[in-house]
């Protein structure tokens, strides 16, 4: 995860504009899960696709969503390695049996 917030802070400080604000940023989030839940709706819904609209995909989707969340965690000095162990403790801590497991046997 690290190497790849590297990669996205080497492509983003090519230009003069930098980081979007944290706003702006959670504005461009809001959009691409919108476009995420469009997609999924054509897909798993009962929405089809018109003829003219473009081909994507959930997994562009989830792509942009991964992009701006590397962005948005770059520009607030945030390791996404870091809280994802700290996501990952509290789920298997307050929520280990919160759920039914399935049999190892």
């Amino acid at each position: 995860m690290a190497e790849m917030q590297r990669e996205v802070d080497r492509y983003i400080s090519q230009f003069k504009e930098g980081y979007f604000s944290p706003l702006s940023m959670l504005a461009r989030m809001s959009e691409e899960v919108g476009e995420l839940a469009r997609e999924v709706n054509h897909r798993f819904g009962e929405k089809p696709k018109k003829p003219s609209e473009a081909d994507n995909s959930i997994e562009l989707e989830l792509g942009d969503i991964l992009f701006i969340t590397m962005c948005f965690a770059n520009s607030l000095g945030i390791d996404l390695t870091e809280a994802h162990d700290k996501v990952m403790h509290k789920f298997n801590t307050r929520d280990k049996d919160r759920w039914t497991k399935k049999d190892t046997d």
